[in-house]
C-alpha cells in the first residue's frame, strides 16, 4: 500500500479517488512548519503540495518519496535540482486551470475597459450620472490584443477575445506559426514591437531569470497611454515599482494584476494605494469549478503514477 501526504487540504472531490483505491492510503498535513515537514514527510510514498515551500532541506528528510504533484501548474517553492538528482517525478494539473484562469483575463478587461468599479462608486456614493463626461472607458471590439504565451491559457483565450472581435497577436517562440493560425491568432516573433502597438497585453509564461522583470519602465513608457496590461502568470515578470510610476504618470491606462513578486503582498506595496490597476490575490483558478478538477487531477496523477500511467504532459522535465 502507498502512503500519500496531502499537504494542505483542497477540495475534497480528489479524495474520493483515494478512498476508493486500496492501494492507497493518505493523510492530510496541516502543520506545514519545516520542523513539522522533516518530521513526518519521510512516512510518504508520494506528496500532493499547494503553496508550501519544499527545500532541499525538507525534501531530502523525504527518504521514501517517488513522486510530488502539484495542486496548480506552478512550481518555483519546489527545489527541481534536488527533485532531478534524486529522479522524483514531479506533476502539474495541466489542464485544470485553462478556462477559469481566461474568464479571469476577460474580467479585469471589461472591469478596467468599462470603469465598472468607479461606475459601481459613483452610484453608492450618490453621484449617479454627474461624473460620466469625466470617467474615460474602451470597447474591446477591433482591439488589439498581444497574448504572451500560447499554452493551454493562451488558446482558451483566444477563443474568447475572438468573440469580441478583437485582432489578437501571440508571442510564443516555442509555438509555431501554422499552430498559431489554426486558432485565429497572428503570431508575432519580436515582443517588443507588438507590445508597442496593443490595446491590451495579457501575459502567461513562466516566471525565469529571462523573463524576470521583463516588463519595466522602459518598456511601458513606450506602450499606448491607453493600453491595459494583464497578468495572471506570475508575480516578478512586472516590475512592481515601474507599473505603479507608469500608470501615475499616465503612461498606460491600466492594469489588472493577480500574481505578485511576495504573497500576501507587503503593506507597503505600492499598487495597493493604487486606483488605476485592479487586484486580486492569487485567485484566477478560484472558481468552484476550478478547485474540483484540480482536485481530481492533482490525486489522479499520484494515482496514475504508481499504476504506471500517468500521461507525461502532467509532468514537468527536470
Amino acid at each position: 500500500m502507498y502512503k500519500i501526504g496531502i499537504i494542505e487540504k483542497f477540495h475534497e472531490e480528489g479524495f474520493k479517488l483515494l478512498k476508493n483505491n486500496s492501494n492507497f492510503e493518505y493523510e492530510i498535513i496541516e502543520d506545514i512548519s519545516e520542523k513539522n515537514l522533516i518530521s513526518t514527510l519521510p512516512n510518504f510514498d508520494g506528496l500532493t503540495v499547494r503553496l508550501t515551500e519544499l527545500n532541499e532541506k525538507v525534501l531530502s528528510s523525504c527518504t521514501k518519496l517517488k513522486v510530488i504533484s502539484r495542486h496548480g501548474v506552478g512550481y518555483n517553492s519546489i527545489d527541481t535540482s534536488y527533485l532531478k538528482k534524486n529522479n522524483i517525478t514531479l506533476c502539474i494539473t495541466s489542464t485544470a486551470n485553462a478556462t477559469a484562469v481566461a474568464e479571469h483575463v476577460m474580467y479585469m478587461m471589461l472591469t478596467i475597459s468599462k470603469g465598472l468599479n468607479v461606475y459601481d462608486k459613483e452610484v453608492r456614493n450618490g453621484n449617479f450620472k454627474k461624473n460620466l463626461n469625466l470617467i474615460k472607458t474602451f470597447e474591446l471590439y477591433e482591439k488589439e490584443i498581444l497574448i504572451a504565451g500560447f499554452g493551454r491559457i493562451g488558446k482558451n483565450l483566444v477563443k474568447r477575445c475572438k468573440g469580441f472581435d478583437m485582432k489578437i497577436n501571440v508571442f510564443d517562440p516555442f509555438v509555431d506559426e501554422e499552430e498559431i493560425k489554426k486558432y485565429g491568432a497572428s503570431k508575432v516573433k519580436n515582443l517588443n514591437g507588438s507590445l508597442f502597438s496593443a490595446d491590451y497585453v495579457s501575459l502567461h509564461m513562466p516566471l525565469t531569470a529571462e523573463t524576470k522583470n521583463m516588463i519595466n519602465y522602459d518598456l511601458l513608457k513606450k506602450m499606448k497611454k491607453t493600453a491595459i496590461i494583464i497578468n495572471t502568470a506570475r508575480g516578478g515578470i512586472i516590475n512592481e515599482n515601474d507599473i505603479d510610476k507608469a500608470l501615475k504618470e499616465g503612461l498606460i491606462f491600466g492594469a489588472g494584476i493577480d500574481v505578485f513578486e511576495e504573497e500576501p503582498l507587503n503593506e507597503n506595496n505600492p499598487l495597493i494605494k493604487n486606483n488605476k490597476v485592479l487586484l486580486s490575490p492569487h485567485a484566477a483558478t478560484f472558481t468552484e469549478e476550478c478547485k474540483k478538477r484540480m482536485s481530481i487531477e492533482t490525486i489522479k496523477n499520484v494515482i496514475d503514477f504508481f499504476e504506471k500511467k500517468l500521461d507525461k504532459s502532467m509532468t514537468i522535465n527536470l
